[in-house]
């Protein structure tokens, strides 16, 4: 589902944005210093299933490790997901645990 589409960073309204046919899943975030704090995951009924969270998710965490900077994940969803990957828990500040 996400092989076509295009992950772009909208850093006006700051959030990563994925558009999948008509419906666009969303990944807000806060950007302070080298720590890009994950807040908020949206995505539509219509494309949400466990698969494309995934995919979307590993795509943002891959932008952001490109970016080198460390990620904290605020919404609980993310969290989750970072605490089942252990690949992504080296992107962590120093410190921080979930």
């Amino acid at each position: 589902m996400t092989e076509t589409a295009e992950l772009i960073d909208n850093d006006f309204l700051r959030q990563y944005e994925l558009k999948v046919e008509n419906d666009m899943a969303v990944i807000e975030y806060s950007l302070q210093e080298r720590k890009i704090f994950l807040t908020k995951m949206i995505i539509p009924e219509t494309i949400k299933s466990l698969e494309f969270e995934k995919e979307f998710l590993a795509m943002v965490f891959d932008d952001i490790k490109d970016r080198n900077i460390s990620m904290v994940p605020t919404s609980p969803e993310i969290a989750k997901f970072v605490r089942g990957n252990r690949k992504y828990k080296r992107m962590l500040p120093v410190g921080i645990r979930i």
